[in-house]
């Protein structure tokens, strides 16, 4: 069976409120590791709860390292990458189940459906991710606020979805969203605007990314069919957008 060959990889820091559900998810895993940044809430109990987690601690430097250093520990041929608060669907087990990998694809995307406060959001702004690929052919360099898993040879898509269900407290949020606009002014202003993407270039205005991120999540990909939930959503990320226009604000007076 496929999901033999298969070791997931989670990274963690203070993932109290998330990593159960995840790990739920993950019963049929033999070995599971996890790289924590030194957590200091009941993650740590919460995975030593587990008995097929193996625990290595890392201080935190940048997402790549940490997942490059998480390749280094695991030990089978397939990887299964995913945040402490991805939660596979019974759909996904399933597909994995009966797997059927083609010798020539080394990796293989998943679709994904935001879900507020355990509810699955008709649209979102996540993009497919490379979520399970063969170890010998990856590696993760930094983007952004972000990383990015390069993955040598032909890649496909999954045909179920991964849920991501992040209930950790708005005050978290808001410290993460704060510190990833940090990075991701850094890339903006470093990035020549004719390597920008278009969606970079918009929010380099700071202006018109709250406005066009408000009318994309209600309107274009139906939070307003979700109710309070798809307000919420929609929400959150203008206020990431407002931030991000904010921190751009600051970064280029005190640059001038």
């Amino acid at each position: 069976m496929f999901l033999e060959k298969i070791i997931p990889l989670i990274l963690t820091y203070n993932e109290a409120p998330n990593i159960e559900r995840t790990l739920k998810s993950l019963t049929w895993a033999k070995k599971i590791v996890v790289i924590d940044s030194f957590s200091t809430d009941k993650t740590l109990d919460i995975l030593s709860s587990y008995p097929q987690v193996e625990i290595f601690q890392r201080k935190f430097d940048s997402f790549a390292n940490q997942c490059n250093y998480g390749l280094s520990k695991i030990t089978s041929e397939w990887v299964l990458s995913l945040d402490a608060d991805y939660i596979l669907t019974p759909e996904l087990i399933n597909e994995l189940k009966v797997f059927h990998v083609e010798s020539h694809i080394n990796s293989y995307s998943a679709k994904f459906k935001y879900c507020i406060f355990g509810k699955p959001l008709r649209g979102t702004l996540l993009p497919p991710r490379k979520v399970l690929y063969r170890k010998e052919k990856a590696t993760y360099i930094d983007d952004g606020h972000a990383h990015r898993v390069f993955v040598e040879g032909d890649s496909a898509m999954l045909l179920s979805y991964i849920h991501h269900d992040d209930r950790k407290p708005l005050s978290r949020w808001l410290w993460a969203q704060d510190r990833y606009m940090v990075i991701e002014v850094k890339k903006l202003l470093e990035t020549p605007i004719n390597e920008l993407s278009w969606g970079d270039k918009i929010r380099r205005q700071k202006i018109l990314a709250p406005l066009i991120i408000l009318l994309y999540c209600l309107i274009l990909k139906g939070g307003i069919f979700d109710g309070w939930r798809g307000w919420y959503y929609a929400f959150q990320r203008v206020l990431a957008e407002i931030l991000l226009g904010i921190r751009l604000i600051e970064a280029e007076k005190l640059k001038s």
